[in-house]
């Protein structure tokens, strides 16, 4: 493992360039940043709200969930989130022109509901648009559900596929024959799946299942799991927070691998270089972005 930066204010959402750098969002600092091969920092942009997960789009335009904001706790060597601040507004999808640096808000609601905690998001290179996930909002003494929603990368349409998510929506990631969409749910650590039939259209499972997913695989003991990516295998690569672990699920649900992190809450990895086998990591109570050689490549991402 090597340390490509640090100092980094809550950093997730890593997306892997050609050019070598690293794009991703530092959430308490509300910044988009670059990190250089060599690990320089440049602010790409100061977002109100909060920036969380970030995908390369049509026209080489950056995506964003915006999850609107958290306050945060800081110790000695450790940040985290926690709870809603006085100028959450509301949860929201944004577009960023990394040419330009105009920032456009794409969706802010579905319907008559306001959008929570948008988290992470994913292109669908077959059916069109792009998935994202819900976290909701966390309060002392109550909490706004997530979900998984579908819209168009235009801003024309949006579609709520499947809510509630009781335990937070997170990650999110595609099958590479984008079959499948898989969502990490944090605070229950479960894999949820679902079969893809059409842009915004899941097949649903009948309850007691909720939102209609399928249990892919129950992680074991107090773990929560934040994102996910997805290997060319299929296999189903999920940030595992608490227990601070890598772990990889295989598409019928079995734990195959564990690999353990220097950080209790390694929230994202995505995968980069040449042959698709360099991980990136975000280790994020620390401020780090690591990367190391992994065990099987990752699947390549639309527009990347």
């Amino acid at each position: 493992m090597r340390e490509l930066a640090n100092g980094l204010r809550f950093p997730e959402g890593p997306v892997a360039m050609a050019d070598g750098s690293v794009i991703l969002v530092e959430i308490e600092s509300r910044r988009i940043t670059r990190v250089s091969p060599e690990g320089v920092k440049t602010t790409l942009a100061t977002i109100a709200g909060a920036p969380n997960g970030i995908a390369l789009g049509p026209d080489g335009k950056l995506y964003i969930c915006n999850n609107g904001g958290f306050l945060w706790l800081e110790e000695p060597n450790r940040l985290r989130p926690h709870g809603v601040p006085a100028d959450y507004e509301t949860g929201r999808i944004e577009v960023l022109d990394m040419v330009t640096g105009e920032l456009t808000r794409l969706y802010d609601r579905c319907g008559d509901h306001k959008l929570c905690g948008p988290n992470d998001i994913v292109f669908d290179p077959v059916h069109g648009g792009f998935w994202f996930s819900d976290l909701g909002k966390v309060r002392a003494r109550g909490r706004d559900h997530g979900g998984v929603y579908w819209a168009a990368t235009d801003g024309s349409q949006i579609i709520e596929a499947a809510h509630p998510i009781p335990g937070g929506a997170n990650g999110i990631g595609l099958s590479p024959d984008s079959k499948t969409l898989y969502v990490a749910e944090t605070e229950t650590g479960r894999l949820w799946a679902w079969d893809v039939e059409g842009p915004g259209k899941l097949k649903k499972e009948p309850w007691p299942s909720p939102a209609g997913g399928r249990l892919l695989c129950q992680f074991p003991g107090f773990r929560r799991l934040d994102s996910l990516a997805v290997a060319a295998s299929g296999n189903i690569i999920v940030a595992t927070l608490v227990s601070g672990e890598i772990t990889t699920v295989s598409p019928t649900g079995q734990i195959l691998h564990v690999e353990e992190m220097p950080d209790l809450m390694p929230t994202n990895i995505c995968f980069g270089g040449p042959d698709m086998t360099t991980a990136y990591i975000t280790l994020s109570t620390t401020g780090r972005l690591v990367d190391m050689k992994w065990r099987e490549p990752g699947h390549r991402l639309q527009h990347s």
